[in-house]
């Protein structure tokens, strides 16, 4: 290794443990922010209730991927003899994140404990819940498949790589809308009030970083399977920016100074019946 991979290489940890932190201290704002309030008017409970199935199938993941021998072994067969870029700090934030997602979580589902009012966005729409259940379907439909499976080539058969990337492709799909919600109750209140822009600024920088690493990464490896064998960290940092965009472009543009409506938790968060449950 030569001086500049050598450089390359401590960057890339810098990054990885710099995004680690930023990412992770993104999830305190909000929590301080409702408790600072005594209120969650003006968020959502679906936000962090589904990232507490996203972190959890990720922080599975990354494990298998960092400490399972098998798992290690079928990812080089299946990328070229290469070791899966996933790092240390990847399974502590996945970790950190689940529990702080628990406990935002509770702020919402048991409001009296934290001494808040009742909301009407203290529960889950339809809509989030039938995401978490056909994500739990399609990991244990993968698990069949793998069981059933004749062979055990990594190349051809369905192996216990293939669990790992359904477990990883959960996280990815629940980043892929956990934002949506939020976006769309800001937008019927033309507000971000009660919505902490401080923990998405942390997040557009932990993502940045991110991509940051991975890039270096593959670089180092001079194979750029190193982002298509781990497409997860990969679309996580893309995705979570451009959601930050959004936000950034709702609180400092849009919806700048604006105070939440009054009437806005009677607004529902997707405009769904499910809003009234006996």
């Amino acid at each position: 290794m030569d001086g500049l991979d050598r450089f390359l290489s401590f960057v890339s940890t810098l990054f990885g443990w710099i995004y680690f932190l930023a990412w992770s201290l993104s999830f305190y704002p909000q929590c301080f922010l409702n408790w600072r309030r005594q209120s969650t008017s003006g968020t959502t409970v679906d936000f962090p209730f589904i990232n507490v199935l996203g972190f959890a199938t990720y922080f599975a993941s990354n494990v298998a991927f960092y400490y399972s021998p098998v798992v290690r072994a079928q990812y080089a067969a299946r990328h070229n003899g290469l070791e899966s870029t996933a790092k240390f700090n990847d399974i502590t934030f996945a970790l950190h994140g689940a529990i702080l997602s628990v406990i935002l979580t509770s702020q919402y589902l048991w409001a009296s404990a934290w001494g808040f009012p009742p909301s009407t966005g203290n529960r889950p729409s339809h809509f989030i819940l039938g995401v978490c259940a056909g994500c739990v379907t399609g990991v244990f439909l993968t698990y069949l498949l793998v069981a059933a499976s004749p062979g055990s080539d990594p190349t051809t058969d369905w192996v216990e790589l293939d669990m790992v990337y359904a477990l990883g492709y959960v996280k990815l799909i629940v980043t892929l809308i956990k934002y949506t919600p939020q976006v769309i109750f800001n937008y019927r209140n033309k507000s971000t009030e009660g919505w902490s822009i401080l923990g998405i600024l942390l997040d557009l920088s932990g993502g940045i970083l991110s991509v940051g690493q991975q890039g270096i990464d593959s670089y180092l490896q001079r194979d750029w399977s190193g982002i298509t064998g781990n497409p997860v960290k990969f679309a996580l940092g893309n995705v979570s920016m451009m959601y930050d965009a959004i936000f950034i472009t709702q609180h400092y543009v849009l919806y700048r100074g604006a105070s939440l409506r009054k009437d806005g938790e009677a607004d529902r968060l997707l405009d769904d019946e499910e809003r009234r449950r006996d």
